[in-house]
């Protein structure tokens, strides 16, 4: 498997992308859906890598810049096929090093408190974040968990 910095102007990527926000949509009210779109993952303040095994994508994710030592993670999605076969611990690894490597002490997230993103929420404590109260520009939400960790 390879991981590679996407500038999102492939199709492969767009579906893919419209997939997760679908699906989002389908377990989230709309007041409580924070995924980014295409546009939103395109801004100068957010980096996006695609994961491809054998050059078909199976997984992304993204850091957006909140300040200079804080960053968000976004947007991460295995393919439903490939879920539970590693991808997801492999983009968070690679994520939590390039958060690092960009001199970014803090990473947090916003993510599902349904049943739904139960497996998310595993996974990420799983790689030492913890609950936290909202942060930047979220506000609470009874649909919402946030995370963080220290880098």
């Amino acid at each position: 498997m390879k991981i590679v910095v996407d500038d999102l102007s492939g199709p492969e990527i767009a579906r893919f992308l419209e997939e997760h926000v679908r699906e989002m949509r389908s377990v989230s009210p709309p007041e409580s859906k924070h995924a980014l779109d295409l546009d939103g993952l395109r801004g100068p303040e957010v980096t996006f890598w695609s994961v491809l095994d054998a050059g078909t994508l199976v997984g992304c994710g993204a850091i957006k810049r909140l300040d200079p030592r804080h960053a968000e993670l976004k947007s991460m999605r295995t393919a439903p096929a490939r879920k539970r076969s590693g991808i997801a611990s492999l983009m968070l690894e690679h994520i939590i090093a390039e958060a690092r490597r960009l001199g970014f002490t803090r990473l947090s997230l916003e993510t599902g408190s349904a049943e739904f993103f139960r497996p998310a929420r595993r996974l990420y404590e799983k790689f030492g974040f913890g609950y936290c109260e909202p942060f930047a520009d979220y506000r609470p939400d009874p649909n919402s968990v946030f995370m963080t960790r220290v880098l």
